[in-house]
């Protein structure tokens, strides 16, 4: 196994720049550069020298492996952040016999492979890099904790304790068995089954979550979706007319609403129109209405027929509150605004309260062959409980789909996209 080094900062200058140094030379290489420290998982200041030049003074740590976060020995080079000295440690490492510059992910991938961290977990931590709201945040860290990994242990045990008592009716067939095993299996079953199908159900939230909520304005022209969107966002995201069909494409502002993230669309004006350009725009704001998780529908008068038939929590607003006595919100006087916003963030807040540890379809997709498995195993064993041999495989088969959740088996060809959003030092 080759020893990486990687600057594990941000690049550019800062205060401190942290260098890490993974593998079974990593220790060595620290030696070429200065002393070991007397202790592990102490800081100690070092002179860190290349021959008789002087690097830098730094903040030095060393982890033992497997107690590290890859699983093999560690060093943390915590620099002055100043990129010449940077490149210069950066350069002295690369000089040294057995060292490679890491790859994109290659930490986090090597404490995968020494199983300090299982594939959710990998999953967690890349969502934690990308995080921009408490939302956000806060899943990925429960992610990265384990959580997902602790629930998928708890249904792996019940099955292969559900897998245990059919064999043994298998291994005494020619006897008899003195206790039906039929309840306790079902029982496992069931609770496995409950829980996989409420894991499965809050996916749609998680991804939400982690990808953002997307609410699109919509209404005819001249209704002041754009006006409401540039108010919103507190700038002219979108441009502002009199004219009809002045807005041809939708246009996204991001916000953080309560910790989560939250895009608003300004689509185009929905009406009959000859022109092309126009009708391509509207098609495409009819589509993005459709797939919006909220829609905030616009209207001139109490009176009129709105754009798109309003559905669930769907808002419907009259406009122009400053010219309006019967209208709710106002660009112009910003009345209705905070009502407003607070209203979408009460909708969204509901719905994540739904999520759950797993957060992504490659999660789902597991959760549901698992489903699929225990289901049919279910079936059989109601009608057909002689059956046990292809009832256990069934089980085995849902074992195995939980397997790959985690990231025990059948994982390979989707290693390299996941790390491949990683940073070199991570």
């Amino acid at each position: 196994m080759d020893t990486i080094f990687a600057l594990a900062s941000a690049r550019g200058k800062s205060g401190v720049a942290v260098v890490r140094i993974s593998g079974p030379h990593a220790f060595r290489a620290l030696s070429a550069l200065s002393t070991l420290p007397n202790s592990p998982r102490t800081a100690v200041l070092r002179i860190l020298r290349a021959g008789d030049v002087v690097l830098d003074e730094a903040i030095v740590l060393t982890f033992p492996g497997p107690q590290s976060f890859t699983g093999e020995d560690v060093v943390e080079l915590h620099l002055h952040g100043a990129t010449a000295t940077i490149n210069a440690v950066l350069r002295a490492l690369a000089k040294l016999d057995d060292l490679r510059p890491a790859e994109a992910g290659e930490f986090t991938r090597r404490a995968l492979e020494n199983e300090r961290l299982d594939l959710a977990q990998v999953e967690g931590l890349s969502d934690l890099i990308e995080a921009e709201t408490e939302a956000q945040r806060r899943q990925a860290l429960r992610v990265l904790s384990g959580a997902l990994g602790e629930r998928a242990e708890s249904w792996r045990s019940q099955l292969i304790r559900a897998a245990a008592l059919l064999e043994a009716t298998i291994d005494f067939a020619d006897e008899e068995v003195p206790v039906d095993v039929s309840p306790e299996v079902n029982a496992l079953l069931d609770s496995v089954l409950s829980e996989l199908e409420r894991e499965i159900a809050g996916v749609a939230v998680s991804e939400r979550i982690r990808d953002g909520f997307e609410v699109a304005i919509v209404g005819p022209p001249n209704v002041g979706k754009s006006s409401l969107l540039n108010a919103l966002a507190g700038r002219d995201a979108a441009i502002t007319s009199d004219i009809a069909g002045t807005t041809r494409d939708v246009i996204e502002v991001h916000m953080d609403l309560k910790g989560l993230p939250v895009t608003f669309l300004d689509t185009a004006g929905l009406r009959v129109t000859e022109d092309d350009v126009e009708a391509l725009g509207i098609e495409r704001a009819r589509q993005r209405a459709e797939s919006a998780d909220l829609r905030i529908i616009l209207l001139s008068d109490r009176n009129d027929i709105p754009s798109v038939d309003p559905m669930g929590d769907d808002i419907v607003l009259v406009t122009k509150a400053d010219l309006n006595e019967d209208a709710d919100v106002s660009v112009v006087s910003g009345a209705g605004l905070d009502h407003l916003i607070m209203s979408v963030a009460s909708i969204f807040e509901a719905r994540a309260s739904d999520s759950g540890v797993a957060i992504r379809d490659r999660h789902r997709t597991a959760m549901q062959s698992a489903v699929k498995s225990l289901t049919h195993a279910k079936l059989q064993l109601t009608t057909a409980p002689e059956l046990a041999e292809i009832i256990a495989e069934d089980l085995r088969s849902a074992v195995r789909a939980l397997d790959a959740l985690v990231g025990r088996v059948d994982v390979e060809h989707i290693l390299d996209e996941i790390f491949s959003s990683f940073c070199i030092g991570k």
